[in-house]
């Protein structure tokens, strides 16, 4: 815990102090891969050539080996079915590390065997373990919601726990990329609140590798604002199977391949996973009281066929489907301070009913010739994705705002002192959308490497280009309407008629083409006395027949590793325009029209930062990662919009400029031996100004406002903490513990129905949450020797986790009820999100 208070202090003043540098062993880590296919090699044999030391490849590829310092010495990777590499390695200051991938070749192929050193991170992406993110607890399942604790910038969205939703460096959920294969990845867009939220695409079963970019992504990325998550299936070579269930629902999977040709190159893979998710236990933690009924599931799967050994096809598929039914009965939601205190009670009759159902099919066709200079691969690739969407709402609630006597000395302390308001609030929805886009893209690349007569001097071109186009069909009708009732009197009252207080009635029916592409070359250059010079750049075109606007974003990043410094340490350096073509919900204005005519929101990104591993500890040094990164980011042609629970309303409107600006840092290590930590912490402030809008900001106690120049965005999260942590027991590692903590300010919020002159005034409460996990190793096959007759013995491996959620019970806030009186006043309810709740979670790995 010491280490811990330590590392946040470090964290807080911008750095880490350099450890000593005695010492007799370096260590040297890596990744072992398919030179065909790029799969990871499981069991690969790693070792030191004239020694015993030797380690083997994990289901990732991934290996780490203790090496001696100051002395050159050779690696040899071997595994069955490959050709032997070696690999020379100069020598090593004491606690230092060092990178060497490697690409093996199979023994009947004429490839060469290929063997990087470096320690350059590919283009400033992050790249996690995706079996170290399992362990964190979860209320959702669901990959995307352990983002805000690892990557840099990203923090939750206003649905807290319940929502998989996650901001990146001021930017909302709609400014994010997903890609699964190359296949980018879209989602529904009715969803108002996180109990609605299902399974989202990414399937952690299947769940070979990700990386994720903050900003100042390459050109090969598309066109969003804030970040890019690059998610990439596994690629099986034998048979392997889980099954997992809980409180919160269950997944299981299953893998593997068959050899379907005599010449060792027609191969069929396959995974195939299933995922259900119930929320009704997590749910009766909130102040709504009611029946929830929620089936929330998806099946997918991904093939892989090596036609011959240059040609290889693959099918990525997926069905989805989340009905959400509720039943409200009443609420008490008590609020204010301890000389003033309110209660807010409400019955209702009625109910909820949503269903959200999405299917995906992709098709690919990958070319990549056995050619042993200059590299060359092509892709081809088909997809279609389609969403069924309706939301039926009709809910009426007869609520009652009192004062509460607060006073502890009082007789009357808990009663009621006075009614503030009573009414009636309605709700009618009927709304169904359909969307159905299906693109083609072409991807491809070739690497051409340089010739050198100096042997420590190697260079390379890796030129890649993409070419695709998108038709969109979107069909969305619109029938909702909201009728207050206040003291007797409809809202807005009219002496000659009631009227309600929202109406929305449209229907709005699109069909469009989008045209993309890129095409970006990187550049390499490694002279092993000096460092390693990475410089990527590349420039992306797209137009958009639907309101003609054509867009050129060119982007760059630069990366140096010196490899003559004692520090192991990296620099990197990102800029260019990156630009965000409207999608139809930044069309849809606050009264359901369309704006055909709406431009791209555009921001430039200026990002610069460093890597830096190192070594703690005197007798057994560890080692870390501290990773920082500050950034600018001027935006224009911004379209406002307003937060509500996880619902994003835009005005439909380029109405908006600002900017966002912060520094985000991350240390990641193992505090102790083979059970990685890390800690995430981030500054921001963003900040917009509404053309035309002068805004003003009223302090209390003051009648009139003061001008300001901007105001905050919806998003302007000053402080975000996030801390991941793992031990077990000195004497057995069968029994560990996970500990997630979560810190941040309050979001920004206004005034319902006056959010432009006084724009986000107002800010929601800190949101801080403690989650903890116990697991227990009930067996494991490699210890099988022990206990032969285990009734176990059938799996691979399982575990019993016990996880309890929000373990401080502390009443976090997802957004607010707003209650209006007939004398137009207004008070904010809060939305509480879920209470303490303990989840029992069994895996079974065969």
């Amino acid at each position: 815990m010491k280490r811990i208070l330590f590392l946040l202090a470090s964290l807080m003043l911008g750095g880490l102090p350099l450890t000593a540098q005695d010492g007799a062993n370096a260590k040297v880590t890596g990744l072992v891969l398919d030179a065909i296919n790029e799969a990871p090699i499981e069991f690969a044999t790693v070792y030191i050539d004239g020694t015993s030391t030797a380690v083997e490849t994990s289901e990732t590829g991934r290996y780490s080996i203790i090496v001696p310092a100051d002395e050159d010495f050779t690696l040899v990777f071997s595994r069955i079915g490959y050709q032997e590499a070696r690999a020379e390695v100069k020598a090593m200051p004491a606690r230092t590390s060092r990178q060497v991938d490697v690409n093996l070749a199979p023994v009947n192929s004429e490839l060469e065997v290929v063997v990087r050193e470096s320690k350059i991170q590919d283009a400033g992406l992050i790249r996690e373990d995706v079996e170290q993110l399992r362990l964190l607890p979860s209320t959702t399942g669901n990959l995307e919601s352990i983002l805000p604790h690892i990557a840099l910038g990203a923090s939750g969205g206003t649905g807290g726990e319940l929502s998989s939703q996650y901001n990146v460096r001021g930017g909302n959920y709609d400014e994010n990329l997903v890609y699964v294969n190359d296949f980018a990845i879209y989602r529904p867009q009715l969803i108002r609140a996180g109990q609605q939220e299902g399974l989202t695409f990414a399937n952690f079963d299947l769940t070979r590798s990700l990386a994720f970019s903050s900003g100042g992504f390459e050109a090969k990325y598309g066109d969003k604002l804030s970040s890019v998550l690059d998610i990439k299936y596994k690629r099986p070579d034998s048979l392997r199977a889980s099954l997992e269930g809980s409180f919160l629902g269950g997944s299981s999977h299953i893998e593997g391949s068959i050899d379907v040709g005599k010449d060792g190159y027609r191969k069929l893979r396959y995974l195939a996973g299933a995922r259900y998710k119930t929320t009704g236990y997590l749910l009766g933690s909130l102040d709504v009281k009611g029946e929830y009924i929620t089936n929330f599931s998806d099946i997918q799967t991904y093939l892989t066929y090596d036609i011959s050994r240059d040609w290889q096809v693959g099918l990525l598929a997926n069905y989805n489907r989340a009905v959400y039914n509720f039943e409200p009965t009443e609420r008490s939601t008590a609020l204010g301070l301890i000389n003033f205190a309110l209660e807010l009670f409400s019955e209702f009759d009625g109910q909820e009913v949503d269903d959200f159902t999405t299917s995906m099919g992709g098709l690919s066709f990958t070319y990549l010739p056995d050619r042993k200079r200059n590299p060359l691969f092509l892709k081809f690739l088909a997809s279609t994705f389609r969403s069924d969407e309706n939301e039926r709402f009709d809910i009426i609630g007869q609520y009652s705002l009192r004062q509460i006597e607060s006073g502890l000395g009082s007789d009357n302390f808990g009663e009621v002192v006075s009614e503030l308001g009573n009414g009636t609030q309605q709700q009618f929805v009927r709304n169904f959308l359909n969307m159905q886009l299906t693109n083609f893209e072409h991807r491809g690349g070739i690497e051409l490497n340089l010739d050198s007569n100096d042997p420590d001097v190697s260079s390379s071109h890796f030129l890649q280009w993409s070419a695709k186009i998108q038709n969109e069909r979107i069909d969305d009708q619109i029938n909702e309407w909201e009728r207050l009732d206040s003291a007797g009197y409809s809202l807005p009252y009219d002496t000659s008629s009631v009227l309600l207080f929202n109406v929305l009635k449209t229907e709005n029916n699109l069909n469009s083409l989008r045209f993309s592409g890129f095409i970006q070359d990187t550049y390499t250059y490694r002279n092993e006395s000096k460092g390693e010079l990475r410089i990527s750049a590349g420039l992306r075109a797209s137009y958009w027949d639907l309101n003609q606007e054509l867009l050129l974003s060119p982007r760059a990043q630069l990366l140096y590793k010196p490899l003559n410094s004692k520090r192991d340490i990296s620099y990197r350096l990102a800029g260019g325009l990156y630009f965000q073509p409207p999608f139809y919900r930044e069309m849809r204005a606050f009264d359901g029209t369309v704006n055909t005519d709406l431009r791209a929101q555009k921001s430039a990104h200026i990002v610069g930062g460093f890597t830096w591993d190192f070594y703690m500890g005197k007798k057994n040094p560890k080692k870390f990662r501290f990773i920082t990164e500050a950034y600018y980011k001027p935006m224009w042609d911004l379209v406002s919009y307003e937060i509500e629970n996880v619902r994003i309303r835009y005005s439909g409107q380029n109405d908006a400029e600002g900017y966002v600006a912060g520094i985000d840092m991350r240390i990641n290590g193992e505090f102790v031996p083979d059970a990685e930590s890390w800690i995430n912490l981030s500054f921001l402030r963003a900040r917009e100004n509404l053309v035309g809008v002068q805004h003003l900001v009223r302090e209390l106690g003051e009648e009139e406002g003061q001008e300001v120049d901007d105001v905050p965005r919806p998003t302007d999260q000053f402080m975000n903490l996030s801390m991941f942590f793992q031990d077990y027991l000195p004497q057995s590692d069968r029994f560990r513990m996970y500990l997630n903590l979560t810190v941040g300010t309050g979001l920004p919020f206004g005034l319902q129905g006056n959010n432009r002159i006084y724009r986000n005034t107002y800010r929601f409460s800190p949101y801080h949450r403690v989650d903890i996990g116990f697991s227990l190793q009930l067996f494991d096959q490699e210890k099988r020797k022990k206990n032969p007759s285990h009734f176990l013995r059938f799996t691979r491996n399982t575990w019993l986790r016990l996880e309890i959620f929000n373990l401080m019970q502390v009443r976090n806030q997802a957004g607010n009820t707003w209650i209006k009186t007939v004398f137009d006043q207004q008070y904010a309810i809060p939305n509480y999100l879920t209470s303490r709740r303990i989840n029992l979670r069994l895996r079974m790995e065969f």
